[in-house]
């Protein structure tokens, strides 16, 4: 008798730290979706669930039915699921050299034989206009 209270006693705590540990983590990801919707904006980069690269054009925040438009190329714009996107791409301004702890910073200055790269409101402007055109 005394051993099967000492196994109700340890699967009752099993399930009260499996309760309290679920819950802890459901806290967790809702404060990181939530983090994700205010830092999605248009002109940001993200990264999609498939491992694309994009800009976001258009993102509703209330609405996470609603497509968000993203684009892949100078013009390529495509429609996808809100929970498409994975992550903010934070861009890297310096780099860690580890031989000697200095900081490397990295020249983001465009190549002289690099076709120029239309700016997210230059985008949405010729998008526009095609649009409006048709």
């Amino acid at each position: 008798m005394p051993m099967e209270i000492l196994l109700f006693g340890l699967l009752a705590v099993l399930v009260v730290f499996m309760f309290v540990n679920g819950r802890k983590r459901q806290k967790q990801m809702k404060a990181e979706q939530e983090e994700k919707a205010t830092k999605t904006v248009p002109g940001v980069k993200v990264l999609l669930q498939g491992g694309i690269y994009g800009t976001i054009v258009a993102y509703d925040h209330d609405d996470l039915d609603s497509p968000a438009l993203v684009e892949i190329a100078p013009g390529t714009v495509i429609e996808v699921h809100s929970q498409a996107i994975l992550r903010i791409v934070e861009p890297k301004d310096a780099v860690v050299d580890e031989v000697d702890d200095s900081v490397v910073v990295v020249d983001d200055a465009p190549l002289d034989d690099a076709p120029a790269i239309e700016t997210t409101e230059e985008t949405r402007r010729r998008l526009e206009r095609d649009a409006d055109d048709k």
